[in-house]
């Protein structure tokens, strides 16, 4: 009765039957960036067995995330490592080890929830994060958002996020830099394009 009272409803088409015919959006730039290592912070999210090993896309981006953690150590940045809700220190990938004195923190895909990753970046006179890890859609879209939405300067380095596959990496690149209040502090890089 109510689709002969209201025709558009019965015809209305979900994104699910429309899925076949999304075009993508036009790719979002790429901007280089200069941060000061005294105020940012590196944010090593979710580099663990099996996270990363477990996912190509992450095993593959580890020598130019290694060069970048090396240079963030050189500068005196903080460095901090998160790993998911069980998670411990020794399990993340070898090539990316924290050290002793780098903190840790164990949660879900938001970093900052039920740890002291905020008191810890406080603490640190952070004002900018760099996001990297896996997964895209999990830990770097989760915890990047906290971190704009706390009124942090984000920066996101496209190849040092990854995920089963290039949709989901894609997806997260367009979410960040396209979301409501979080977009504002969001900046999409590449590793090589990140400067002290």
């Amino acid at each position: 009765a109510l689709a002969a009272l209201f025709p558009a409803l019965s015809s209305a088409q979900t994104i699910v039957d429309e899925w076949p015919n999304v075009k993508a959006p036009p790719a979002p730039a790429l901007k280089p960036v200069t941060v000061d290592p005294k105020t940012t912070a590196l944010l090593m999210l979710d580099f663990v067995a099996p996270n990363c090993t477990q996912r190509p896309r992450c095993m593959a981006s580890i020598p130019a995330v290694k060069k970048l953690l090396g240079e963030a150590r050189a500068k005196g940045m903080l460095i901090v490592y998160a790993t998911g809700p069980t998670g411990k220190r020794a399990d993340t990938v070898a090539e990316l080890a924290p050290t002793d004195n780098d903190p840790v923190v164990s949660t879900g895909v938001d970093k900052f929830v039920n740890t002291d990753l905020e008191k810890i970046l406080k603490a640190g006179g952070t004002q900018t994060v760099i996001a990297m890890g896996t997964a895209a859609h999990g830990a770097v879209l989760y915890t990047a958002s906290a971190a704009s939405l706390r009124g942090m300067k984000v920066i996101v380095p496209v190849d040092g996020m990854s995920a089963d596959g290039p949709y989901v990496e894609q997806y997260t690149a367009w979410h960040l830099v396209n979301a409501p209040l979080v977009a504002r502090n969001v900046t999409l890089t590449k590793l090589d394009l990140i400067k002290f």
